[in-house]
């Protein structure tokens, strides 16, 4: 005998050696299931079989109890694992993977730490404690929210660069002076343009806008990190050469000004900081080149933090022989106090006063950060072959923001192309190193910061040289790849962005490029490419006419065109 469960129309055989069929459409008493079944002795014929009596409102797709509950549950489970991806990869985490992990994790925080204490004091005018807040909350969420698994969050140059050139407008805005009280200013306008920008940003994920940034070129965001780069360049050559408390009192904006500052005040340079900032820098060059070249026959040599190892020594030198004495400013008092208070709602009244002015600002620095993040995001993906989603990316990112800002004075903080591809190198292969990272910047904060005391400004100001180094050596390739596909559209705009950004302002320059960018994209969408189709003789197949000469247009009266692109109206 043989069973089979019903489908509809239910049928029974019609003879007498069938079996009969009960109407078990739900759990008996004993919470068996009893889905109906049919019971065919073999030898039953098809044509004999009649529809059998079942109730009306049967309905055999329906699940019983259990599996509309399991159905719900797996549903459940996979929107979680989508919305909040540490549900999925800390449960699954390999064991395998920690030692890479580690080993990037620990590696990464210590270029992560100086990076976080320079951008925050030399780029941002900010203390040093707040860049690394915003080292380490950003990225321990972005480990449990992200979909990336090599990113690495944190401040940046450039938008640490842009928050401080607001902070510093706002406060000299007043023409009788700064204010008193300018520190908390720049600490309101700082925590105001983090909440903004993470309110912006998650706002582009939860709308599903993750895939605007094909619409930004390459050649766009090239000119502006080589522009920034030589922004960020004069900005530190000033604290490089000791004249950062008269920059103060003359107060230079634009670029071409801070040129000109330094050349008419050249006089006045320091030599003690000039030496010990430009020894510095050299120092980190060479061990920077000497490290690419041993890395390839001595591995090892790679994890070797040269940054941290300079902090260290530069600082112990520093205590020891007191250069403070000699004029030299030394990053100063940094400790954590009990009568502080680190944690604010970041919509507070004397945060809110700055709320529409810095609006624009906030957008920008979205913007900016997170095309910066989903490369470094989709290189990373590429590169070891698993799938992200750019929606998740802006949730994860923006999310990070929001919550820094309830520390005072914390800073935007997105994902860096340079480290994550570091992070990557040293063996990260999932976002447990970014929580190794964050947990040692959290570490830092409560037992590092404090023996920083004498740690020489000059050092932090070569150390974000550095960066610029890096940033800057990356433009010939990118001009070169231009120029040898003859774009030089891309160039021009490449150009444009370079020269607004450099003499006038990174806000300027951006705007600029991307309302040129945005109307480039739809000129060409707005000229749809169309070609005519003509019969291949002896075929039945249709090509261009000007890719085939052969093809011949055979129907009199009748233009088969074939459209390439989606039509605009």
């Amino acid at each position: 005998m043989t069973s089979r469960r019903l489908e509809p129309p239910f049928l029974s055989a019609n003879t007498s050696r069938a079996g009969s069929v009960k109407d078990l459409n739900h759990l008996d008493e004993n919470g068996n299931d009893v889905t109906p079944i049919l019971r065919i002795e073999e030898g039953t014929r098809e044509e004999d079989w009649v529809p059998a009596d079942l109730p009306e409102d049967y309905d055999p797709n329906a699940p019983g109890p259990d599996t509309r509950a399991q159905a719900t549950w797996k549903k459940v489970k996979t929107r979680t694992r989508y919305y909040v991806p540490g549900t999925s990869w800390i449960p699954n985490y390999s064991v395998s993977l920690l030692l890479g992990d580690v080993v990037a994790g620990v590696t990464v925080a210590s270029i992560l730490i100086p990076q976080s204490i320079s951008y925050a004091s030399s780029l941002a005018k900010l203390p040093p404690l707040t860049g690394l807040f915003s080292a380490a909350i950003p990225g321990f969420l972005y480990a449990i929210l992200g979909s990336c698994r090599q990113l690495s969050v944190g401040p940046e140059a450039s938008l640490s660069l842009i928050v401080g050139q607001t902070i510093t407008k706002h406060i000299h805005s007043d023409p009788h002076g700064p204010p008193e009280d300018a520190h908390l200013v720049a600490i309101a306008i700082s925590t105001i343009m983090t909440f903004q920008a993470g309110i912006f940003t998650f706002f582009l994920g939860f709308i599903r806008l993750g895939f605007i940034d094909v619409i930004l070129s390459r050649a766009l965001l090239r000119g502006f990190v080589t522009a920034v780069a030589v922004v960020i360049a004069v900005e530190q050559l000033i604290p490089m050469v000791g004249l950062a408390g008269l920059e103060q009192q003359v107060n230079p904006t634009t670029t071409p000004d801070k040129v000109a500052f330094i050349i008419n005040n050249i006089a006045s340079i320091s030599r003690p900081t000039t030496i010990v900032s430009f020894t510095t820098l050299a120092i980190l060059v060479a061990a920077r080149f000497t490290k690419r070249r041993l890395t390839k026959s001595h591995h090892w040599v790679y994890f070797i933090p040269e940054i941290f190892i300079t902090v260290v020594i530069s600082t112990f030198l520093s205590s020891v022989y007191r250069w403070d004495k000699y004029g030299i400013p030394i990053l100063g008092d940094v400790t954590l106090s009990k009568d502080d208070s680190y944690f604010a709602f970041p919509m507070q009244e004397d945060n809110l006063k700055w709320l529409k002015t810095t609006t624009p600002t906030a957008i920008l620095i979205s913007v900016i950060g997170f095309l910066d993040s989903l490369v470094a995001a989709k290189q990373n993906s590429g590169r070891f072959g698993y799938p992200i989603s750019l929606n998740r990316e802006l949730v994860a990112l923006g999310t990070g923001n929001i919550a820094v800002s309830f520390i005072p004075g914390s800073i935007p903080a997105f994902g860096a192309i340079t480290r994550s591809k570091l992070n990557a190198e040293l063996g990260g292969r999932s976002q447990m190193s970014s929580l190794v990272c964050s947990s040692l910047v959290i570490l830092a904060i409560i037992f590092l910061l404090p023996a920083l005391h004498f740690l020489p400004k000059c050092v932090l100001a070569a150390i974000i040289c550095l960066v610029v180094v890096g940033l800057v050596s990356e433009a010939p390739e990118d001009i070169h790849f231009f120029w040898s596909l003859g774009s030089w559209t891309d160039l021009a705009l490449m150009a444009l962005t370079f020269v607004l950004t450099t003499l006038w302002s990174v806000e300027v320059g951006v705007a600029v490029s991307v309302t040129i960018s945005l109307l480039m994209v739809v000129h060409r969408s707005s000229r749809a490419r169309m070609s005519i189709l003509g019969r291949v003789p002896g075929t039945d197949k249709w090509r261009p006419l000007t890719e085939s000469p052969d093809a011949e247009e055979e129907v009199p009266g009748v233009l088969i065109v074939r459209i390439r692109e989606n039509l605009d109206f």
